[in-house]
């Protein structure tokens, strides 16, 4: 098994990765275990906020890292939270959590009858800190936002995150259904074929 360091916290991330990356070959270390703090993501795009992430990780790790920035855009809020949805009630006053998040959102789409929205992740994967050619890819998962919440699976909004065409929410899905189907699976999908193409070894 390779070691990756994953510049993430987020325990329900470092759960998704595990499982979508352990098949692969890969030994997921969250930074954390590394001792390693939180980047700063001072960016308004996801890209720049994961490329800034995962050198971070990277040179304090000594090893590849693989970084993502996601987020839920909602077309009546104009995009928002996009990156800053992790600390959505923050820019509010509020504490950080996933309650406080979905709380805020909600509020926010009060008498609003569009509640399209979609989940964006970037990944991005750096050989080493000054990686060059770091590798990316991205994938969005669209759905709708609704006011109940339902299901309890998944974080972040995945309890307001409704599937129409499934006609349940993300977190009404089981892991290895929203590992098959998620903006996170689909841009792992993309990295894992820009690493096929051009024959690389992350450890190379």
């Amino acid at each position: 098994m390779q070691r990756l360091v994953l510049a993430s916290n987020n325990a329900g991330k470092v759960r998704e990765f595990s499982a979508l990356l352990s098949p692969l070959g890969f030994n997921v270390v969250p930074q954390g275990d590394l001792g390693i703090p939180e980047a700063e993501e001072p960016f308004v795009t996801f890209v720049e906020n994961a490329l800034a992430k995962a050198r971070h990780a990277s040179r304090l790790a000594g090893m590849p890292a693989l970084a993502d920035d996601s987020g839920i855009c909602v077309d009546a809020l104009d995009g928002a939270p996009g990156v800053y949805s992790a600390r959505y009630a923050q820019m509010v006053g509020k504490p950080k959590s996933d309650a406080a998040n979905n709380a805020h959102l909600i509020s926010q789409l009060a008498g609003k009858l569009n509640r399209h929205a979609h989940y964006y992740c970037v990944l991005v994967l750096v050989r080493h800190a000054d990686d060059p050619r770091p590798i990316i890819a991205e994938g969005t998962w669209a759905g709708e936002v609704v006011d109940a919440p339902r299901g309890a699976g998944g974080f972040g909004y995945d309890p307001h995150f409704l599937l129409p065409r499934i006609g349940k929410t993300a977190a009404e899905l089981s892991a290895d259904e929203k590992n098959n189907i998620s903006h996170r699976a689909l841009a792992l999908q993309g990295l894992v074929a820009r690493l096929q193409a051009a024959s690389l070894k992350v450890g190379a």
